[in-house]
């Protein structure tokens, strides 16, 4: 069995090496189908068990997805706000990153998003935000709520078509998102709360409808910093 390929590296290493590579020349783009095992080991020269160790840790980082049947197999994950949201949940289990740190963070990628959308409105591309905002107030549970509010901050991003910005946004807010769950449920005023949101979801809509980029950024932090403020204090209970 071969344990160890080019410059020395174990073989599974040398299969990350390939994945890796090709992911970034573009040799395999979101979705992809990945050659099968046994084609990568002869073009690699590793055994077939160094490309399952590699699999698994590709999948465990969210790169890829592994599925049987009809039409399966091992594809790189076609959506890259997934990759980076598995990513970073894992890194922030092992960094211990504060919930207000990654506020501040939200709040750069945010106001750099509200901007760009005010600057790239146009009466189609608000059209959205207008609909996410009347779900909003039809919403009556917190989870039903939570999901839209998420999306109404990924389609802001879109407006200001920054795809990137978009991908962060989800995965910051699907790293956040149980202790955003708990602080909700815990609070003794979820509608009072529920109802001030929607209302600063309208005043961010209302500055980028204007295209005023300065007013939608200060909504935007205003709503991000109060939210926070009670989030925080009803998490902690």
């Amino acid at each position: 069995m071969n344990t160890t390929g080019r410059d020395g590296a174990k073989a599974y290493e040398v299969v990350l090496q390939h994945i890796e590579a090709g992911i970034l020349d573009a040799t395999y783009r979101a979705g992809d189908r990945l050659p099968p095992e046994r084609d990568l080991a002869a073009q690699l020269g590793v055994s077939r068990a160094a490309v399952r160790e590699a699999m698994r840790v590709l999948q465990a980082q969210g790169l890829i997805t592994a599925t049987t049947g009809r039409g399966g197999g091992t594809h790189i994950t076609p959506s890259r706000r997934d990759a980076l949201a598995h990513i970073l949940r894992l890194h922030l289990a092992v960094t211990g990153a504060e919930f207000s740190e990654l506020t501040e963070t939200r709040i750069a990628l945010e106001r750099a998003s509200a901007a760009a959308a005010a600057r790239a409105a146009t009466p189609e591309r608000i059209a959205p935000l207008r609909e996410l905002v009347a779900a909003m107030a039809a919403a009556a549970s917190v989870d039903a709520f939570t999901v839209i509010d998420t999306e109404f901050h990924v389609a802001i991003a879109r407006c200001g078509q920054s795809d990137l910005i978009g991908d962060l946004t989800v995965a910051i807010r699907r790293a956040l998102a149980t202790p955003i769950r708990d602080a909700q449920v815990r609070m003794d005023d979820w509608p009072g709360f529920r109802t001030r949101l929607i209302a600063e979801h309208t005043a961010i809509l209302d500055a980028i409808a204007a295209g005023d980029a300065d007013r939608a950024v200060t909504e935007m932090n205003a709503h991000i910093r109060t939210s926070y403020t009670v989030l925080a204090a009803s998490h902690r209970r």
